[in-house]
């Protein structure tokens, strides 16, 4: 499976951070019901890696990747793990070429067009931008559009529902990343239906 063909299946690609494995399993589960087929588990946590391994066998259907991904050691111990596609928040020229290595898809992390002119010259023609919001949002990537028309992105950060829609408008968009779907506190408190419903919402959003 190449990179493209991750986000040819979502429209919204949940970030999600997973502190007790308990939740992993149903938390899956939730995100399949609504209709989701590629996932972000973040590499932020003691049992992340456990985690995926149960959120794959939980919902085989389900294209997991592993985000946050910093170091080649991230990402042998990630592709090990069953880890279906890797996202950084920024790249190196080192991670760069680990990443074009790791026998995985994966989307490099740019926030400028230096950077992703760097990654496109790595082998990367679709990369994460990010911090999406902070780092200038709709108004930057249309303005990418015209120098670099080569180059798709997923932007996540600061990514609401609302706002969603307006990214996957553009051209370069194809598709967005966000925590909304299931945060920190909803995973925690087990609220399983409220993120199924979230999940079925950004599965609807094209």
């Amino acid at each position: 499976m190449q990179i493209n063909e991750v986000l040819s299946k979502a429209s919204v690609i949940p970030v999600l951070e997973v502190a007790a494995l308990k939740d992993a399993a149903p938390l899956a589960l939730a995100l399949a019901a609504g209709g989701l087929e590629v996932i972000e588990l973040t590499l932020r946590t003691a049992c992340a890696l456990e985690a995926l391994e149960a959120m794959k066998i939980a919902a085989p259907s389900l294209i997991v990747g592993m985000g946050t991904i910093r170091s080649a050691g991230d990402i042998e111990q990630s592709t090990a793990a069953g880890a279906d596609f890797l996202v950084s928040p920024g790249a190196s020229t080192s991670l760069l070429g680990a990443l074009a290595g790791a026998g995985v898809p994966a989307l490099a992390g740019v926030a400028t067009a230096s950077e992703a002119m760097t990654a496109f010259e790595a082998g990367f023609a679709a990369m994460k931008f990010f911090p999406a919001e902070p780092a200038g949002g709709i108004a930057y990537l249309k303005s990418l559009a015209g120098p670099l028309p080569d180059v798709v992105f997923c932007p996540t950060g600061g990514i609401t529902a609302e706002k969603a829609p307006a990214y996957l408008a553009l051209p370069n968009v194809a598709c967005v990343g966000g925590s909304w779907i299931a945060t920190r506190a909803m995973i925690a408190q087990s609220n399983w239906d409220e993120i199924e419903a979230n999940a079925k919402m950004a599965a609807s959003l094209k």
